[in-house]
């Protein structure tokens, strides 16, 4: 790894350690206890359901003749999400991994890349609108706090920036395919035969039926991460609405996408949730409490699914050895 990845997740581990020093372990560890192991067990169980939603939006994105296998799907897009959550990789890794996957499930190589970048486009742009609709929750909400002003604005901020760079990354995936290609087959050789990452990229980006299906599905999964932040704060014995955990989601969201840097957003998530709650009238250790139970969920989830990657890779380096023996 490097260095900044290294200092990053140190700095967000010793914010998080801070964090729960500060506000208070008792208050803390009290709150997460109230949730207890059936609390647990029902976030991940409605974490997988929404996972459901994910796989659904990657498949739309694709012609109907690159629609393989949906449990492969899902272990794929279950997979790119835990490297992303609790590992010291970036999100990118995760994507890599989930196109590296299909692959070695049988799918087109060029079609595997392209559609895991596309997929990432329009759930940013699906993020968007999630955002949109948690400032116009949140405003409503909180219009007359002083210390919102400032997180409203930085909010609005990134709101306006992501539409054109989402339009820019749009572009530049279209107009720059031939670089991406060249950087695609650093990691996915055999796109020297088959479908090229252009050619994939190209007829993903001109299908606006299957990018609008993909993006709608997304912010249905936007909205159902929403939901589960709702259980959480309700596991923790908080009195919120469904309204303004969806809002509050919407806020943290973004957070977590700026400081897209820090590997699993480690500290920033903790901060935000503590920051937040007190602006939707919950106690700070009530919200920190959702990102420790949120963090347990992720690893209970994640770890069998990053078992599951190592083994189909085990496996596919088994078989390239006993090839190259023979």
């Amino acid at each position: 790894m490097k260095w900044g990845v290294v200092i990053a997740l140190v700095a967000g581990l010793v914010a998080a350690v801070w964090l729960v020093w500060a506000i208070g372990f008792a208050a803390v560890l009290d709150a997460v206890a109230r949730a207890g192991i059936g609390g647990l067990a029902l976030l991940c169980l409605y974490a997988l359901a929404v996972f459901v939603i994910l796989t659904a939006a990657w498949i739309f994105l694709l012609p109907p003749a690159e629609r393989h296998d949906v449990r492969d799907f899902y272990l794929a897009r279950l997979v790119r999400d835990s490297i992303a959550e609790i590992s010291p990789f970036s999100p990118v890794g995760g994507m890599v991994a989930a196109a590296r996957l299909m692959i070695l499930r049988g799918m087109n190589t060029g079609y595997a890349a392209a559609s895991v970048a596309a997929d990432a486009t329009t759930e940013a742009m699906a993020q968007v609108a999630f955002l949109a609709f948690g400032i116009a929750l949140g405003v409503a909400h909180f219009r007359d706090l002083d210390s919102a002003g400032p997180l409203t604005e930085a909010m609005v901020a990134t709101l306006l920036l992501a539409i054109p760079g989402i339009a820019a990354l749009i572009l530049l995936q279209k107009k720059g395919a031939d670089l991406a290609e060249r950087i695609a087959l650093k990691f996915f050789p055999q796109m020297k035969s088959g479908t090229s990452f252009r050619d994939a990229i190209h007829d993903l980006y001109d299908a606006p039926s299957r990018l609008a299906s993909s993006a709608a599905l997304h912010l249905l999964a936007w909205i159902g991460a929403g939901g589960g932040t709702f259980i959480a704060f309700r596991l923790v014995g908080a009195d919120i609405s469904l309204a303004d955990a969806l809002a509050l989601e919407a806020l943290l969201c973004t957070l977590r996408s700026i400081a897209a840097f820090v590997p699993a957003a480690l500290g920033v998530q903790e901060a935000g949730y503590a920051m937040l709650a007190p602006l939707f009238g919950l106690p700070a250790e009530m919200g920190l409490a959702v990102s420790l139970l949120k963090r347990a969920r992720e690893i209970v989830v994640g770890i069998p699914a990053l078992l599951y990657w190592q083994s189909v890779e085990g496996r596919a380096a088994l078989r390239v050895a006993e090839r190259s023996h023979d």
